[in-house]
């Protein structure tokens, strides 16, 4: 069952981060990216009863390479600090994107 959680987060960011996609070698560095953002918040903390708990989630990259949580708009304010706790300043490996460029991705954690 976790499986299937899993793989459900992981298709809505990759589904997500291929909106964001120009040609050819993007589309391979934007998958990285929505990849790192999964592992970041693949083992969530917390059981879910039956709802599905969704997100959007505004972030930038600063100039050190670290992900930099603008927003995140949900109904569920655990959801909201657990997204900003895993993901704000995490390091990662993105260097197309340049300071200022706004990125938006949901996120699904389903029961």
């Amino acid at each position: 069952m976790k499986k299937i959680k899993v793989v459900y987060v992981v298709l809505a960011l990759l589904a997500t981060m291929g909106v964001f996609a120009n040609k050819g070698n993007n589309i391979k560095v934007e998958k990285d990216l929505s990849a790192q953002i999964y592992e970041m918040l693949k083992q969530y903390p917390f059981e879910l009863k039956s709802e599905d708990l969704t997100a959007e989630v505004r972030f930038t990259i600063n100039n050190k390479g670290e992900l930099v949580v603008l927003s995140v708009e949900t109904q569920n304010d655990f959801l909201d600090n657990y997204v900003k706790s895993r993901l704000n300043y995490q390091k990662v490996d993105f260097e197309q994107g340049g300071p200022g460029k706004i990125y938006k991705i949901p996120v699904r954690i389903t029961a």
